[in-house]
């Protein structure tokens, strides 16, 4: 896919960040600058910042997260090789699946379309399940609507939230 034309109109998209090595929230704050900084695209929100417990491979450090809301004229997947590339700018290694990381960066929902295609699939497979995606999500777009599951903070409502921390004055905006 190619970006869209100028002629097109933004789509509100939510970008999930995330981090647990070399200074996370550094990481975090980072990558929302980056994501700010992406061509036609404008950083609309960001969520505070949340520490938690790793999800799938346990032996590692906490995480801290968070969720950007953004309006793109970039397709999908554009908008996902764009992601990649600051993921890979940040040091981003994949040894293995849930492998601790420098910054990772994930499309959660993109407008109100669901794609799935090879390497891309939104929404996001797995965000149904994670706390530290659906309460910052909530936080700053709570009737966000997550295509085929209902808004953000009737799923924020529903997930288990166990050990997951706000970090208190760090909002990332």
């Amino acid at each position: 896919m190619t970006p869209l034309s100028e002629n097109h109109s933004p789509i509100t998209a939510f970008i999930a960040l995330g981090s647990n090595l070399e200074d996370p929230v550094a990481q975090v704050r980072a990558g929302l600058g980056a994501l700010a900084a992406l061509p036609q695209t404008r950083l609309i929100a960001a969520s505070s910042l949340y520490r938690n417990p790793p999800a799938g491979y346990r032996d590692q450090p906490d995480f801290v997260n968070a969720v950007a809301q953004i309006e793109t004229r970039l397709a999908p997947r554009a908008l996902l090789d764009a992601l990649l590339a600051i993921e890979r700018a940040h040091g981003r290694l994949r040894d293995f699946p849930n492998a601790p990381r420098t910054l990772d960066l994930d499309i959660l929902i993109y407008g109100e379309q669901a794609v799935c295609e090879n390497g891309l699939t939104i929404p996001h497979p797995r965000m149904l399940e994670r706390a530290f995606v659906l309460v910052p999500l909530a936080e700053i777009a709570p009737a966000a609507v997550v295509p085929g599951a209902g808004t953000a903070a009737r799923l924020a409502a529903k997930v288990d939230a166990t050990g997951m921390v706000k970090l208190s004055g760090e909002r990332v905006t």
